[in-house]
C-alpha cells in the first residue's frame, strides 16, 4: 500500500515539473490560419500586412501566435486576435441563411469594417472593399456594452497601407 500512495503523490510533482519546463503550456495566443489558406495574390497582401503590423494596438503588446502564421498576429490577454486571407463573411455571401447585403459598415481611417456581435459577446470586424479579407476578433470584456472598436484606429493604417482597395469575387 505505501509503494502506491507515494506514486499518488508523485503525479502532482510530476504535472508541475512539466508544466513549469515549458512541455505543458506556453503564452501564446492559439489563433487558427485561415483554411483553406488564401489564393497566392491575397497571401502574398497579407504576407505583406504582417510585416506592417503594429507593435501594440490600443495599448496591448502583440504576443506569440501559435501555430506561427503569416496570416495571424494577437494583440494583449485575452488577445485581440487578427486574421488575414479569409472568407467572405456569411452574413455578405448570397445563399446564406441570414444574407444581409446591406449590412451597416463602420469607417476608420479609410476602412471599411463590418461588424459582428458573436455569441459569447465578443466582436467580430472584417474589412470590406479590400482585396483580401482582413478580419479581427476583439473579446468582450475590450468591447463593452457599446461595442467599442477604437481599437481598428490602430490597424487601419497598416490594412491601408497593404490591401489595396477592390472587391473580391
Amino acid at each position: 500500500m505505501k509503494p502506491f500512495s507515494r506514486w499518488l503523490v508523485s503525479v502532482p510533482t510530476v504535472v508541475v515539473l512539466l508544466a513549469s519546463t515549458g512541455c505543458g503550456s506556453d503564452d501564446s495566443a492559439h489563433i487558427a490560419a485561415p483554411d483553406p489558406a488564401p489564393p497566392e495574390e491575397q497571401a502574398r497582401l497579407c504576407r505583406e500586412l504582417h510585416k506592417k503590423l503594429p507593435a501594440t494596438v490600443d495599448g496591448k503588446e502583440q504576443r506569440s501566435v501559435s501555430p506561427e502564421s503569416e496570416f495571424t498576429a494577437a494583440w494583449g490577454s485575452p488577445p485581440i486576435s487578427l486574421r488575414c486571407g479569409v472568407r467572405r463573411p456569411l452574413v455578405v455571401t448570397e445563399g446564406y441563411k441570414y444574407y444581409r447585403p446591406q449590412s451597416p459598415t463602420i469607417e476608420i481611417n479609410d476602412v471599411e469594417w463590418l461588424p459582428e456581435e458573436q455569441p459569447d459577446g465578443s466582436l467580430r470586424l472584417t474589412t470590406s472593399k479590400r482585396t483580401a479579407w482582413v478580419e479581427v476578433t476583439v473579446p468582450a470584456n475590450y468591447t463593452g456594452p457599446t461595442g467599442e472598436f477604437s481599437m481598428l484606429v490602430d490597424l487601419s493604417d497598416a490594412v491601408r497601407k497593404t490591401i489595396p482597395f477592390g472587391y473580391i469575387q
